[in-house]
């Protein structure tokens, strides 16, 4: 059995946990060998070499974009790296090897950096071109970084292990990410060695282009349809739960067992990801299924995304949202009966590059839900001049998902609990296929409706 496994971030953090939870080291009935792990960059790492993924606190990047004394920011970083490496002496980790091969890396990415400098200080070039580059080439070093890392560990520990280097840093030729791949992976020894390859796949297409800080999951897709996986997991620090554990608690979440990649798509579209989008395409495609485990619970089946999957019995399964959402509101008179009205709303919305997550519309009003982070102030302005009234407001997004909800009372249950907690709801929706019920109601009656919500509908089906 070969199966391809990704491992998150905050669980890298805890080596020692990886070792004995997912590697099953020290050997015991879970050990073997015929596994690729795709590692992310230790927790926290990414946002330094970046910027912050939820706070959007500038990082390495920023400071090289602004021409700041991204040199120093470096140094500091390199710092932190050698210190992090320190806590992991005690479960195998050889520090002067560990140490030796961040500190080449490292240099190595300042003297690029140095010659892009100089590159775009001479004015002939695009600068945006050279800060892509620049992006891709410092976000692959925290993957460098961990996968090193967890091939020292195991090797010391006296386990076959093999570290993949997807990042190309010492690779001249102009591969792309899938010939990358392919040529990485040609005559490896599966059956007798743990794999480790870099979550970061350099490919002249630039991989954070089209996907941005979701790109270790793309790799990690394409690594198992190229070697038809028996298995795809991803273990992060949480299950697979009915709602956010941190909203709930972690005793009134239920673990959601099964599901299909329907459900994940919906996830996805609401910003809970179980796996990226474009990353559950193609392993939906060559029938490969998907689970998702915890780290920290070893022992659990986690949950299992199929294809075809669906529920014996009508239930909701998960419950999610956003409370970082607005409504979007265009009201026109002229709208009632005018074939292709909203198409006019949808060339400003695809100019400005901005996508829905939900639509509701009546005859002369039509509302749209999108994200608040990256609205432009333009697409809003352009709004204003073209129709009667637009009216913007800051709301939350609440979405029941599941794979067999189409039966009568569902949403009629849902609604209750809400009215029955004193949330009013401003739209909802709901498509054909019925999977997805979604209810916009206020920004701060978020966390009530969410727990409302879990509490009726998916603890007492439990």
């Amino acid at each position: 059995m070969l199966t391809v496994e990704k491992i998150g971030g905050t669980s890298m953090s805890k080596l020692d946990d990886v070792l004995k939870n997912i590697i099953h080291y020290p050997q015991d009935e879970g050990f073997r060998y015929g596994r690729v792990f795709v590692v992310s960059a230790f927790g926290g790492v990414t946002n330094k070499l970046l910027e912050d993924k939820k706070t959007r606190e500038p990082g390495i990047y920023t400071q090289f974009v602004l021409q700041q004394d991204y040199e120093k920011g470096i140094d500091q970083l390199l710092e932190e790296l050698m210190q992090l490496n320190e806590q992991f002496v005690e479960i195998g980790l050889n520090l002067t090897e560990a140490n030796d091969f961040l500190i080449k890396r490292i240099e190595l990415t300042k003297v690029y950096l140095r010659s892009m400098d100089k590159v775009i200080s001479s004015g002939y070039v695009d600068k945006n071109n050279i800060f892509l580059a620049a992006r891709e080439m410092l976000a692959s070093l925290g993957e460098a970084h961990s996968a090193f890392n967890l091939v020292n560990i195991l090797q010391n520990n006296g386990i076959r292990a093999i570290m993949v280097d997807l990042t190309g840093f010492h690779d001249p030729s102009n591969s792309t990410i899938d010939e990358r791949i392919r040529k990485c992976f040609t005559n490896i020894d599966y059956d007798h060695n743990i794999v480790v390859a870099t979550g970061y796949t350099r490919g002249i297409e630039g991989i954070m282009r089209e996907f941005d800080r979701g790109y270790s999951e793309i790799t990690f897709s394409k690594i198992a349809v190229l070697l038809k996986a028996d298995e795809a997991v991803i273990h992060k620090e949480f299950h697979l739960s009915s709602a956010d554990p941190k909203i709930v608690g972690v005793e009134n979440s239920v673990i959601v067992g099964n599901t299909n990649y329907d459900v994940a798509d919906q996830l996805a579209d609401v910003g809970m990801e179980a796996i990226h989008p474009k990353a559950s395409k193609p392993l939906e495609k060559a029938g490969i299924n998907l689970r998702i485990k915890n780290t920290f619970d070893p022992f659990h089946p986690g949950t299992l995304i199929t294809k075809d999957y669906v529920g014996k019995e009508s239930k909701i399964e998960i419950i999610t949202g956003s409370d970082r959402v607005l409504v979007v509101e265009i009201h026109d008179a002229s709208m009632v009966g005018q074939a292709g009205f909203d198409l006019g709303i949808m060339k400003i919305f695809k100019k400005y590059n901005i996508s829905y997550i939900m639509k509701a519309t009546n005859a002369n009003s039509i509302s749209l839900v999108v994200w608040q982070e990256g609205l432009p102030k333009e697409l809003i302005g352009e709004l204003e001049s073209s129709y009667e009234q637009v009216t913007v407001k800051e709301v939350a997004i609440v979405s029941l998902i599941g794979t067999n909800i189409a039966q009568p009372g569902v949403l009629a249950k849902a609604a209750t609990v809400l009215a029955e907690n004193n949330i009013n709801i401003h739209c909802v929706s709901q498509s054909l296929r019925q999977v997805n019920i979604q209810f916009i109601i206020e920004r701060d009656l978020y966390a009530r409706a969410v727990i409302s919500l879990n509490e009726v509908l998916c603890r007492h089906h439990s």
